[in-house]
């Protein structure tokens, strides 16, 4: 079954508006963590749309293009650094999961949510999808709209604090990005949560 017959097979259940979610950025050690959420048109396909972390940069770019283009509404949200340390990388993914269906246009059937837990305050019906982003259209354009959206926001940081090579790692815990941290200590975006025991071993 393809991504677009997935779908397809949901509507035909009787969700006639089929929304996806995904996350980016739950692991990196710095910068904020973001959601998508997607409703593509029914008999829409687009070309080479996968999982995003099975694609080139550069073509999530130009995917970025076509779904924000194409579909037939989408959200983006994200839940910052301070509300990461307050309420833990979980909570804030189901924050920022919850902003992003909140955006959404038009009132979803269902949503299928990537992973195996329904986000706390979804106020939609919605369904765990395990690997969703590789098998569900809607999911695979929710995962590249999330990492598009917080590694355009990684190149930002990047300018303002250039000496930790944001650009490149986009804020995981690489040798070079830890070597950063060893020398120049942690700046206002980085997860001290994420980063305690480094420093307690350093």
């Amino acid at each position: 079954m393809t991504i677009w017959e997935f779908d397809e097979s949901v509507r035909e259940e009787g969700y006639p508006i089929v929304a996806g979610i995904d996350e980016a950025g739950r692991g990196p050690l710095c910068g904020p963590v973001c959601a998508a959420a997607v409703i593509l048109p029914e008999g829409l396909v687009i070309d080479g749309l996968n999982d995003s972390k099975k694609l080139t940069e550069k073509k999530r770019e130009e995917l970025f293009e076509q779904i924000t283009s194409q579909a037939l509404a989408y959200g983006i949200g994200f839940a910052e650094v301070e509300e990461i340390e307050e309420v833990n990388i979980l909570n804030a993914t189901y924050l920022a999961m919850c902003r992003a269906a909140e955006q959404l246009s038009i009132t979803p059937s269902l949503v299928l949510v990537d992973g195996n837990r329904t986000p706390k305050g979804l106020r939609f019906p919605s369904r765990t999808v395990i690997k969703g982003d590789a098998l569900s259209a809607s999911v695979a354009a929710a995962s590249v709209l999330a990492k598009v959206s917080r590694d355009r926001l990684l190149l930002e940081l990047d300018a303002q604090y250039p000496q930790y090579g944001f650009a490149k790692h986009k804020g995981y815990g690489t040798a070079a990005h830890y070597e950063a941290l060893r020398q120049y200590g942690p700046c206002p975006a980085h997860r001290m949560s994420f980063l305690r025991k480094f420093f307690e071993e350093t």
